[in-house]
């Protein structure tokens, strides 16, 4: 009843099937393990973006890397900007997230704290390109003398973290990652590790326009997604279970059509022969009977002992 299921057809078949299910059901998990990572940043986030600010030495020191859960914690630090050393981030959108520009990238020079004469990059926002991206461009003046920042603080960006690439020969003052270690050799003395995402105080006119806090309230498709791919999961045997249904169903149907199809020719064929034999004995006597006669009588049938 069931033997087609060993046909080569059907054993591919199946056997895709059962490669397909375990495949989909891992392509699930990770989907729901992308949602759960997200709504974990989320809360982190949300977390560090309302704590209250602490001093910027205390989450980092130079060389160090920024660890995970310090990223976007309040912090502040008080110096005094190194406008000489000032430099752009190329390539950077502005709120709207479309148009390019440059990120504004200044030395603050510490003068208290345990790390007097330290400086830390601060990140004061973005400004539009201009038409000339060959030289650096105007950028708005940071406040002179002694300034308190507060802002995020955010891990030093790498070509692995970011997906930036480091180009070389860029114009003077103008960088493509917001790095710790390049400026600390650009400058000749020690940075801390991470940068410091300006929020207060605001800059005057807007400009540079300050560098929007990230999203921290959408969660993305990935649990939808999550529970598609299970969907799916679950429609593989589902689907073999009517395929087969369907081919059990099919195949009596066909195996019967060639005989009905031959039967009912040959009882066709005998009526066609009789009828064309009745036909043709008819004509054959109509034409052996003269002309005004009247038909012959038939004969009598002979009965079997009779003389």
């Amino acid at each position: 009843m069931y033997r087609f299921l060993l046909s080569r057809q059907w054993v591919i078949l199946t056997l895709v099937g059962l490669v397909l299910i375990p495949v989909m059901i891992k392509l699930g998990f990770w989907q729901l393990h992308r949602h759960e990572h997200r709504v974990a940043q989320n809360q982190l986030i949300a977390d560090n973006l309302h704590a209250d600010p602490v001093p910027v030495t205390d989450l980092t020191a130079p060389g160090r890397t920024l660890p995970r859960d310090d990223m976007w914690r309040r912090v502040s630090a008080t110096g005094t900007y190194d406008t000489k050393h000032e430099v752009v981030v190329r390539q950077r959108t502005a709120a709207d997230e479309q148009t390019i520009g440059y990120y504004v990238l200044t030395p603050l020079v510490l003068d208290q704290g345990p790390r007097k004469g330290t400086t830390v990059l601060v990140n004061r926002g973005w400004i539009a390109s201009g038409n000339d991206l060959t030289r650096f461009p105007d950028v708005p003046a940071a406040p002179k003398g002694k300034v308190t920042v507060t802002g995020r603080m955010m891990a030093d960006e790498t070509t692995e973290n970011s997906g930036i690439k480091d180009k070389p020969g860029l114009p003077e003052r103008q960088v493509m990652l917001i790095n710790s270690e390049q400026q600390a050799k650009a400058l000749g003395r020690p940075v801390l590790g991470g940068y410091i995402e300006q929020t207060a105080p605001k800059p005057p006119g807007g400009k540079p326009e300050p560098v929007p806090e990230p999203d921290h309230d959408s969660i993305g498709p990935h649990m939808a997604y999550a529970v598609q791919w299970w969907l799916f999961a679950a429609g593989v045997p589902v689907g073999w279970f009517i395929l087969v249904r369907r081919e059990r169903r099919d195949r009596p149907a066909a195996a019967a059509g060639p005989a009905d199809s031959a039967a009912e020719v040959t009882g066709d064929g005998a009526d066609n022969a009789a009828a064309e034999g009745a036909d043709k004995v008819a004509t054959s006597a109509a034409d052996t009977t003269p002309a005004g006669s009247a038909p012959a009588e038939p004969l009598p049938r002979t009965v079997a002992g009779s003389e």
